[in-house]
């Protein structure tokens, strides 16, 4: 029973579900706001029978509504029949009120035509109101821009491009964004990037035409700045001396008088030229616009190029500075050419300097420092190449002058110089070397134009010109009466004036080379030890070997030596007054005169040795001996009497060597000696090789007497006494072996040779065994 009930309260459950699914149904197909499709779909997806079942309840749920309708119909329809039969009364009234409705409307319309017009007018004028006030607006917003812009086609025309640039970075960065919804805008933008490489070009091209500028102007430039420069130094120098002066007044007021007043004019005279110069000193801003550069710069930095425009700058600089280095062939030719290649130098660095100073980046020390070391150096190498060609002193001592204003110029602008001034060290050399070539010629000129004869001097006015130019003193000589003779020639004190000449040439280019006084004088020193040990005594060695230079003249060189020996202290005396180091001092050299000059002298002497022999020789060689004759003529040969004369005139010659009482009396009779002693030597030896002559054959004893009376004259001469200081016969042994040989065939005094043979006592000692035989065979 109770499953049962369980069963049919189930089956009641399941129908009333399915009612209340049927209504849910029928409620959403009445809402009109979902989907039937669903709906619909879960209905016909139920049971079998749920279709007809559904139908059912639609059905029943239509019939209900009609039921509905019906009560509300039948509720108001008595107020329908009401509503139609006042609404039929009021008809008349309706069409009445119509047709006034119309009239009203037409009137209406009749009138408001004028005020439609009116309006629309009144609009529009609104309207364009309205369009002008957005208008100028926008204009306003717009104007500023377009203002800048005019502005910067304005200094694009008048080419103020820094200005120019400004004004784009204003227009990018404040004015366009206002209004860069607008076409004209775009426009702008697209231009000014074009407008910037515009300037960058322009900018460019006027840094190409500025660099052409100052490669054309460097030359002026730094022919400007070199004058001042030696303006400065001639005004620091006369300051200089005044200050000197001024100093000194004190302790040598009365002496220094007229120099101090000299100094004094020279100072004022130097500060009317710098007053008249004042006004005609240029800069390289003065000569040169440097506008190019700056502009180009600052264009270039704006853009954010400066790394670019200063590697371009440095570069095309670079390029110019190996241009102005390279100096032309003909340079060392003239002295302008040396000139204008310090000016384009000078003025390269100048225009660098000025860059430096005025310009931050663009120009560095350490870049210019670069850029000099690396000029120093080829101009160095050029300078000493070009130097090596110049065989002219003055131009070389303008090349000298040139270089240390070159120097002093560039190390007012802050230069390392110092390897320049050690590059005139070198060319010191070189000047030195051709001074030394220039005063042989003069040295050669003064000899070829000797007389070799002592100089006459008629009265007291022309010795005092004589000893103005060179430092004679000889009191014997001073006590004798005018006229009188020098016993030196014409070319000592010539050659005497050439040497100071000399130092004074040397002076002068070790002035300004900023070095001490000892320096200079040690320099001078070896200059002067250079003239005197290389040029003058190859001048004197050359002329001693001379043919036309006869014995008188070599005598003469003798005596002209030896007062140029005794000048030499003069010489040194010369030099330190100059310099003002005294000779005391521990590094002051000496000269080297007493040497070169006894050198000339002992060549002198050894060319007249040579020259006495080689005259005797000639003699010898016109001796004509009959080696048969069978007696002799019963006097000497012509040719060897004419020999003893020449002997004794040229021995003769020799009483005019000096004979001072100093050393140089000894030295003059020793030349004389050793000269007639070898003259006698050389004569014996002749004669005895005539005698052993190989060619000869046969002697007869009348040719041996001949012979011995040539000897006897030979004898005679050498006991004389030609040259005063032989003791005793010892003139007369440099004839003793042919005495001794010839008494030997005299007397035939054979056994006595025989018997004393080897013995010092011997009466035939000096008589040589195979020259007796030579002899006796022949």
């Amino acid at each position: 029973m109770e499953r049962k009930s369980k069963s049919n309260l189930s089956e009641l459950y399941l129908e009333e579900n399915k009612d209340q699914i049927y209504e849910n149904a029928l409620a959403e197909i009445q809402s009109f706001e979902l989907p039937l499709g669903t709906t619909l779909r879960s209905v016909y997806d139920d049971q079998p029978n749920a279709h007809q079942k559904f139908m059912e309840k639609l059905d029943a749920c239509i019939r209900n509504h009609d039921r509905e309708i019906e009560k509300m119909c039948n509720f108001h329809h008595q107020g329908f029949v009401d509503a139609i039969t006042e609404l039929l009364k009021v008809r008349a009234d309706a069409e009445k009120l119509k047709v006034q409705v119309t009239d009203t409307n037409r009137r209406l319309q009749d009138a408001g035509k004028e005020v439609i017009a009116q309006t629309e007018e009144i609009i529009r004028c609104r309207v364009q109101q309205r369009n002008i006030t957005t208008v100028v607006e926008k204009l306003q917003l717009c104007l500023p821009a377009l203002e800048m812009y005019s502005k910067l086609k304005e200094q694009m025309s008048v080419k103020r491009y820094y200005s120019a640039l400004k004004t784009m970075e204003q227009l990018e960065n404040l004015y366009l964004p206002r209004v860069s919804q607008y076409r004209f805008c775009q426009i702008m933008i697209e231009n000014l990037p074009k407008l910037r490489e515009e300037i960058k070009e322009i900018s460019m091209s006027d840094l190409k035409d500025f660099l052409e500028s100052i490669r054309k102007h460097s030359d002026r430039i730094g022919e400007t700045a070199m004058k001042q420069a030696q303006q400065q130094k001639t005004f620091s120098t006369a300051l200089q001396k005044q200050n000197n002066v001024n100093y000194g007044r004190n302790m040598h007021l009365g002496r220094n008088r007229i120099l101090e007043s000299k100094n004094e004019i020279t100072l004022k005279r130097t500060f009317e030229d710098e007053d008249e110069h004042e006004e005609e000193v240029l800069t390289a801003q003065d000569l040169v616009d440097f506008s190019p550069v700056y502009r180009c710069l600052h264009i270039y930095s704006v853009l954010g190029d400066g790394e670019i425009f200063e590697n371009y700058y440095r570069k095309q600089r670079r390029k110019q500075a190996r241009l102005v280095l390279q100096p032309q062939s003909s340079m060392h030719e003239t002295v302008e050419g040396y000139r204008r290649y310090f000016s384009q130098i000078v003025g390269f660095f100048v225009v660098e300097d000025h860059i430096l100073h005025v310009t931050q980046g663009l120009v560095t020390r350490t870049y210019t420092d670069e850029l000099w070391n690396m000029a120093l150096s080829k101009i160095i190498a050029v300078l000493r190449t070009h130097s090596s060609y110049c065989s002219d002193p003055d131009l070389v001592l303008e090349l000298k002058n040139l270089i240390v204003v070159f120097a002093d110029t560039l190390q007012g602008y802050g230069f390392p110089v110092n390897r320049l001034f050690d590059l005139l060290f070198e060319i010191r050399d070189q000047y030195n070397e051709t001074l030394l070539k220039k005063w042989s010629v003069l040295f050669r000129d003064i000899f070829e134009a000797d007389n070799y004869s002592p100089i006459p001097v008629a009265n007291e006015e022309e010795y005092r010109i004589v000893i103005s130019k060179f430092p004679f003193q000889d009191a014997e000589l001073d006590k004798q009466s005018f006229p009188k003779k020098l016993p030196m020639s014409q070319s000592v004190p010539q050659i005497y004036m050439q040497v100071k000449e000399f130092i004074y040439a040397s002076l002068k280019f070790s002035e300004s080379l900023h070095r001490s006084s000892t320096e200079i004088d040690d320099m001078l020193r070896k200059s002067t030890n250079l003239l005197l040990t290389r040029t003058l005594s190859s001048c004197l060695q050359n002329l001693i070997k001379k043919p036309h230079i006869g014995l008188t003249e070599l005598v003469q060189i003798i005596i002209n030596t030896t007062h140029l020996e005794q000048a030499c202290k003069y010489l040194e005396d010369f030099i330190s007054n100059i310099t003002n180091i005294s000779q005391l001092t521990v590094h002051t050299a000496r000269l080297y005169g007493l040497s070169t000059f006894k050198d000339a002298r002992h060549a002198a002497e050894g060319e007249i040795y040579t020259k006495l022999n080689q005259k005797i020789d000639e003699f010898i060689q016109i001796a004509d001996y009959d080696w048969t004759m069978s007696e002799s003529d019963g006097r000497a040969s012509g040719y060897l009497m004419d020999l003893i004369n020449f002997l004794r005139s040229t021995f003769q010659v020799f009483t005019h060597l000096p004979n001072n009482n100093n050393d140089h009396a000894a030295m003059s009779g020793k030349v004389a000696q050793t000269a007639c002693m070898s003259a006698c030597q050389h004569l014996s030896m002749s004669l005895m090789q005539m005698l052993l002559d190989s060619e000869l054959k046969q002697i007869s004893m009348g040719a041996i007497q001949q012979f011995n009376l040539d000897v006897i004259q030979c004898e005679l001469f050498a006991s004389s006494e030609p040259v005063p200081g032989f003791q005793g016969d010892t003139l007369q042994l440099a004839f003793i072996d042919l005495r001794q040989l010839l008494d030997l065939f005299m007397v035939w005094d054979w056994s006595t040779y025989l018997a004393d043979y080897g013995q010092a006592t011997s009466k035939y000692l000096r008589v040589n065994p195979s020259t007796a035989l030579t002899l006796l065979e022949k």
